[in-house]
């Protein structure tokens, strides 16, 4: 686990009445269900701010891939946002898919970065934002992989590949995560889930009673001690049945779990 500043970046939520949290959409042109899904949201949505912390898609190479000819589901996403960005607080924090979303497509959706772990302030909570990803200690294989693409170096080499060369390693990545997942399920072993001590750990050194989370796509309400808990997110399937369209929403200082699957043309 990377060390972090014993400060971390603090966003006010005082002003907010309604605040939404959601993760793991997986965003991707094959799947224009729950896309749909995600841009219906975005309509009816009245939260004041939302936080989409991390895997808004499936996979991003770069944002140059909002120039490419083909790539008008990703110019779709960014319109989208950038209508919602008129009317609402945006914010995102990277995933393990999407890490490498930057100031290109930050500029252009309107979106407001986050750093990996940042603060919520409330009237009464502090509640700690985090993808999740770095605090799965035991899956030691990840780890060293997001050691290595996290690095500067990695992420230089990366980009200046031709956009179709990314786009085929990207793929293959992919298709190693899914035989891994695969092999898991077989075995029935559980998947890797956040360490129990870390997390308090970072609850402590940040001075906060709640982490809400996600990437392990096991939504849940976690006790870690007698006063500290951690929220885990669900990811989103429309094409699942049921589908999985759920938020999580701060409201009144009480956190609720929200599901827009049979959603009628009316706000939530």
């Amino acid at each position: 686990m990377s060390a972090h500043p014993l400060t971390a970046q603090v966003i006010d939520a005082r002003a907010w009445a309604t605040v939404d949290f959601i993760s793991d959409l997986h965003l991707q042109a094959d799947d224009p269900l729950t896309a749909q899904a995600f841009f219906d949201y975005l309509r009816l949505t009245h939260a004041q701010a939302i936080f989409i912390l991390g895997d808004l898609f499936e996979v991003w190479i770069g944002d140059d891939v909002l120039e490419l000819d083909g790539a008008e589901f990703e110019r779709q996403c960014v319109l989208h946002l950038a209508q919602k960005a008129q009317t609402c607080a945006l914010y995102f924090l990277p995933g393990n898919r999407d890490f490498l979303i930057s100031k290109d497509f930050l500029k252009s959706s309107k979106v407001q970065a986050l750093a990996d772990p940042c603060v919520l302030e409330t009237q009464k909570h502090r509640f700690l934002l985090s993808h999740g990803d770095e605090l799965c200690l035991s899956d030691r294989e990840y780890q060293s992989f997001r050691s290595l693409v996290r690095s500067p170096q990695w992420i230089s080499n990366f980009l200046a590949q031709p956009i179709e060369q990314r786009a085929q390693s990207a793929r293959e990545m992919r298709a190693k995560s899914q035989e891994v997942q695969a092999q898991i399920k077989i075995s029935a072993n559980a998947f890797p889930d956040l360490d129990t001590e870390a997390c308090l750990q970072w609850l402590s050194k940040h001075n906060c009673h709640c982490l809400i989370h996600g990437h392990t796509h096991q939504p849940n309400d976690l006790s870690l001690d007698s006063s500290h808990q951690r929220v885990v997110l669900s990811d989103w399937d429309a094409q699942s049945s049921p589908a999985r369209t759920q938020v999580l929403r701060l409201e009144g200082e009480e956190l609720k779990r929200v599901s827009i699957s049979t959603w009628q043309d009316t706000k939530i």
